[in-house]
């Protein structure tokens, strides 16, 4: 057969790296407590966190600071978190741990095939990119997290009146995003441009550091019509 001409969406560009012998414990020993595994099947929240409450998803959560200080400031949310690189799964099932956060899951598995295939359409509150690979180099741009067919698709997860944030350190990127995002029909700019940063997304030590060396960061947050 010939090969695809339209080859599937990715969320994510496989890179090895190290995984320490603590997350590797912690992949191993609490993946079962706080890990939802993937399937070809709508996930239910309620089951999932054992309660009914607003479900936020977070799409390449990194490390995992971030993502378990809004989860530990904001109880009154659920929090799904996704993540491929297995070092920052373990951090981040760590923190879980450590932090005792009941409110907080995590799919180890690419971000489109989760959208696609566990969360039902109008079913999120909220969605998160913070931060996403910028590809800084232009023949690379194609694989940047935020096309036009990503964000339609995540669009089409978002209840009505539910928000989806970006957030980069690139301008030039950041542009990229606000133009994508102002083209989904079924989202609207809650700014009239870029956001200011919003008190839930906390600042991290990098992006302090940035900032203080004149670096920008830019904030895009659009809702859902």
């Amino acid at each position: 057969m010939p090969a695809n001409p339209h080859p599937p969406i990715r969320s994510f560009v496989l890179r090895q790296g190290r995984v320490s012998n603590a997350q590797r414990r912690a992949v191993d020993t609490l993946t079962a407590v706080y890990g939802i595994a993937y399937a070809s099947r709508v996930l239910d929240f309620e089951q999932a966190f054992g309660r009914s409450a607003p479900t936020l998803l977070e799409i390449g959560f990194g490390m995992g600071e971030t993502t378990a200080l809004i989860a530990k400031t904001h109880p009154e949310n659920n929090y799904l978190g996704i993540e491929v690189h297995t070092p920052g799964v373990g951090s981040l099932l760590k923190r879980i741990e450590e932090e005792r956060l009941s409110n907080l899951r995590i799919i180890q598995h690419d971000a489109v095939e989760v959208l696609e295939h566990m969360i039902a359409p109008a079913s999120l509150a909220g969605a998160h990119i913070f931060f996403p690979d910028p590809w800084p180099k232009k023949r690379h741009h194609k694989r940047r997290l935020i096309q036009p067919g990503f964000v339609a698709l995540l669009a089409s997860r978002l209840a009505p009146g539910a928000y989806l944030h970006a957030a980069t350190d690139w301008e030039e990127y950041a542009e990229q995003i606000l133009a994508v995002f102002a083209a989904e029909p079924a989202l609207a700019n809650t700014a009239p441009g870029f956001a200011p940063r919003p008190d839930y997304r906390p600042q991290t030590k990098f992006e302090s550091r940035g900032l203080k060396l004149g670096h920008g960061v830019w904030d895009i947050v659009f809702r859902k019509i």
